[in-house]
């Protein structure tokens, strides 16, 4: 395997602009994946890889070895630990780091069953917070999360580290909030529109037919055009001083309220 320890090296260079420049990722369709737990979960999900880099001096603790015999030798690159972090996000990395090109996310690539949940985000802005969404809809099995209107790219690095890999395994789809509309009624999806001011108390809705909760942003909230498109608006009783959540705690609490409805089917 041929080992890189110069942090000159034209590929370093390449992997930086990557995971600091959204244009660049556009540009040349790749994407950065630290962390081989991560990669397993893109790998498993259909993500083509490019190439693999690792840093064998850590990977020699990681609890996915059998990672590098996924890959052709001719993929995979070594790296000296200086240089793996250099390009590492996260502290206690296991040195391994993949160039994976992204997929397609429309509404048309979704498959939904005939009784979806879904979780739909407004111009979402904080890659942690749609990281830990997307953690939530992993672990509750919502049946797609739809972004709308974005206003951070969906693979910056710290969405995948923050979704610990559930950005690859999570069916996901990005458009403007009026195609999300128009395409939720075209299939009969009740949408919820939670804000603070809503009358309706969240627990008091009926989530078990199909239906989508529409969440804003922190600062903002939701905008006119899902508030006045919405056919519910919801809200989560507040008993502190405080008058909002962290819209990832928020969007936990409506989701797993839906799926007690649901029995967790």
């Amino acid at each position: 395997m041929e080992l890189i320890s110069s942090l000159q090296n034209p590929r370093i260079k390449q992997l930086l602009r990557l995971q600091s420049k959204a244009r660049e990722r556009r540009e040349q369709q790749l994407v950065v994946v630290e962390g081989a737990r991560e990669i397993t979960i893109a790998l498993n999900n259909g993500y083509q890889p490019e190439q693999l880099l690792v840093c064998e001096e850590l990977y020699a603790r990681s609890d996915y070895r059998g990672l590098l015999s996924r890959l052709p030798e001719s993929r995979c690159l070594g790296l000296t630990r200086p240089v793996f972090e250099k390009l590492a996000y996260r502290e206690g990395s296991d040195g391994v780091l993949a160039l994976m090109r992204p997929k397609p996310h429309s509404l048309d690539d979704l498959s939904l069953p005939d009784n979806p949940f879904l979780i739909v985000l407004e111009a979402v802005e904080k890659p942690g917070n749609l990281g830990a969404i997307l953690r939530t809809a992993d672990a509750a099995r919502a049946d797609a999360v739809i972004v709308c209107d974005p206003l951070t790219d969906i693979y910056n690095p710290n969405v995948v580290r923050s979704s610990i890999g559930c950005l690859f395994s999570v069916p996901l789809a990005v458009c403007s909030s009026q195609e999300a509309l128009i395409w939720m009624h075209n299939l009969k999806i009740k949408v919820y529109a939670a804000e603070l001011q809503a009358a309706s108390w969240y627990h008091e809705q009926d989530f078990t037919g199909p239906s989508a909760v529409v969440m804003g942003t922190e600062a903002d909230g939701l905008s006119a055009f899902w508030l006045e498109n919405a056919d519910t608006r919801i809200k989560i009783p507040m008993r502190g001083l405080i008058d909002s959540l962290n819209v990832s705690v928020s969007t936990a609490i409506i989701t797993f309220e839906a799926m007690r409805q649901r029995n967790f089917e």
